[in-house]
Parts: C-alpha cells; sequence; structure tokens
C-alpha cells in the first residue's frame, strides 16, 4: 500500500505527500489508520507554526487524536494481533526517568508525542507506534470514537486535576470538544451543576443539550461582571473552574468566579504576556493547577465509551477524506462552518 501523509512545511502551508512506509521495532505495531481528528494545538501549528512552548523547525506530520488498524506486528508484541483496531495515545515516554516511574509520564522530558515539533503525528495511510500505547477497540466502538479518546483522556485528567465529585458546581469556560467532554465526565463524576461559558450560541446549544444545567454566552463584559453573573446564576461560586478556552479571559474570570480555597485548573494556553489578578487568587487561596496533555487516562477513557457512558458522537460535526485534509483544516478554522470536531479518514475508501 503507498502511504501518503498531512505534511506541515511553515504557517498555512499544508501538503498531501507521498512518504515513505516506516520500519516497526520489536515493541511497534504497523497502523493502517482509520479516523484523526483535528484539535486546537493543531489549528495554532498550521496557522502560526507554533503553539504554546513549541515551534516548527522542519516539515511536520499532522495528526495526534487518531484509531488505526493493526497490520504488522513487532516479535516483542504479545497483547496486539493483525487486524485488531485500536486507539492510539499519541505520547511515548521513555518509561525509565522519574517522572515516568512515578506515573507521571505525560512530563517525560524524553517523551514523544505525535504532532508535536520535532516528532511526526499520525495524519497518513500507514504510521507505527509503540505497541504499549496502543488500546485494542472491543467491537461496537467505532473508530471515530477511537480516536476520541484523545481529547476525552484531557477531560479525564482534567475532572482527576480539579478534584471534581458528588456536589461539586463546576465552572468551564471554554465549550469547544474538550471543554464539552470535561462537561460530561464532570457529570458522571458526580457534578450537581455546571455552567459553561463560551463566545458562540451554537456549542452552548450543543453542551446544553449533553448536560450542562446553565450557559452564558461572553460578550463584551469584563470578567469581573462575567463572575458576578455566574455567582447569581448558580447561587453561589463554583467550587472549581476548569478553563478550556485557552484566553487571558477565561484565566481571570475563573479568578474572580471561583470560591475561596477553590481550584482553578488550566487546560487551556493563555499568551505569555497577559496581566492576570494574581494577587486576587493568592488571597482567595485558589489553587490554580496545570494540566499537560493527560496520564494514565486512556483506560478510562475507553471504558467511558465502551459502556456507554459517555457518548462523544454529537461532537463530531464534519469528515473529510485523507485527500482533502486542507479542505478539513480551513473548516475546522472557520466560525462559519460552525465545526466542533472535524474528522479525517484516512482510509484508502
Amino acid at each position: 500500500m503507498a502511504n501518503i501523509a498531512v505534511v506541515l512545511h511553515g504557517p498555512n502551508d499544508l501538503r498531501v505527500e507521498s512518504i515513505p512506509v516506516p520500519e516497526i521495532k520489536d515493541n511497534e505495531v504497523l497502523l493502517s489508520m482509520s479516523s484523526v481528528g483535528i484539535c486546537g494545538s493543531d489549528l495554532k501549528y498550521w496557522k502560526y507554526g507554533k503553539c504554546g512552548k513549541f515551534s516548527l523547525e522542519k516539515p511536520m506530520i499532522m495528526g495526534h487524536e487518531g484509531s488505526g488498524k493493526v497490520v504488522k506486528v513487532g516479535s516483542g508484541v504479545k497483547h496486539l494481533k493483525i487486524g485488531d483496531r485500536v486507539a492510539i495515545e499519541p505520547g511515548v515516554s521513555c518509561g525509565v526517568c522519574r517522572l515516568c516511574k512515578t506515573g507521571r509520564y505525560n512530563l517525560c522530558p524524553r517523551i514523544f508525542f505525535c504532532a508535536t515539533p520535532p516528532d511526526d503525528g499520525n495524519l497518513c495511510r500507514l504510521y507505527k507506534h509503540s505497541a504499549q500505547f496502543c488500546f485494542r477497540l472491543p467491537d461496537h466502538v467505532t473508530d471515530d470514537e477511537g480516536a476520541m479518546l484523545e481529547p476525552l483522556a484531557v477531560a479525564v485528567y482534567s475532572c482527576r486535576k480539579g478534584k471534581v465529585g458528588l456536589g461539586t458546581k463546576l465552572l468551564i469556560c471554554g465549550a469547544g470538544p474538550v471543554g464539552i467532554l470535561t462537561l460530561m465526565v464532570a457529570k458522571q463524576n458526580g457534578a450537581t451543576t455546571v455552567v459553561i461559558t463560551d463566545i458562540d450560541e451554537t456549542r452552548l446549544a450543543l453542551a446544553k443539550s449533553l448536560g450542562a444545567d446553565f450557559t452564558i454566552r461572553v460578550s463584551s463584559e469584563k470578567p469581573e461582571q462575567l463572575a458576578t453573573n455566574i455567582s447569581e446564576i448558580l447561587g453561589d461560586h463554583p467550587d472549581v473552574t476548569i478553563e478550556c478556552s485557552g484566553t487571558n479571559f477565561g484565566f481571570s474570570t475563573g479568578i474572580y468566579a471561583t470560591l475561596p480555597g477553590g481550584c482553578l485548573v488550566m487546560v487551556g494556553r493563555v499568551p505569555g504576556d497577559a496581566e492576570f489578578p494574581l494577587n486576587l487568587a493568592f488571597t482567595k487561596e485558589i489553587d490554580i493547577t496545570g494540566v499537560f496533555r493527560y496520564a494514565n487516562c486512556y483506560p478510562t477513557a475507553l471504558e467511558l465509551v465502551s459502556k456507554g457512558v459517555v457518548d462523544v458522537k454529537p461532537l463530531i460535526s464534519h469528515r473529510f477524506s485523507l485527500p482533502d485534509s486542507v479542505k478539513a483544516f480551513e473548516t475546522a478554522s472557520s466560525h462559519d462552518t460552525k465545526a466542533v470536531k472535524v474528522i479525517i479518514e484516512c482510509g484508502q475508501n
């Protein structure tokens, strides 16, 4: 089978190109890729050539939210066989450093992570990956659902970091895919009241249909005023705020809104030159905690989907074939298309 990939050469320079078929090692599997989702970080690399602290330095194959079918197995792989469909956890850590051995492998300094410079991603026909980070999909779980495990793992990790549980009053800033998935996980964890904010009415309507108790469309008000509105709607301050918008506004709103002694979980990445009311956060003794991807969350994400506890399918708004990947990125980045999650189908058909 010929191999083609979606390669980013620079800002706004995305190309579909032929690439060699990779050779696998003993602990790896070769996958015929099925579904790959477009993430907000993918769009940032495409638009600006960078995301957070990572910058594009050479052409990079895109994609990190993926599922595929095993077509070749390394000699050391025992838990997978040819024909198995798998979800791909895109980060492969070293397994021997202090952070890996204490379970925080997402912080491993030598981690390989798909489509994060300088590492190539999995938006291609044929892709190799460590078998240890491939999770076999039950027959009733679709390839699209397998790809959606990646953002769902972020949501699982975010709720764990915020200790969202029975009785939690939760504010989520940002109703993108991760924000909505966080809402769904929080509800399963026992959160009694969830309010979610966004600038887009379509996404807020989707969040409402999937369990949000209250939705607030952000317009021109200041963070202090929005925080007051949130408290009035809840009848109290939120115990936990999970910031998923990646905006200065969302971070500041979280500081103003969160209950003194509560927790603010930062999922999104805000610009480094912005000013925030940090003294207020310290005075309120708000615990601000960061989220960097996830660790040990894929099994839980798969179980939530497999048992029908969390339905990720309503978030999938558009599908494209691999040769139409440029159009897929354009659709994912346009407000006019009302895209939530765009899936690229990598198979020959």
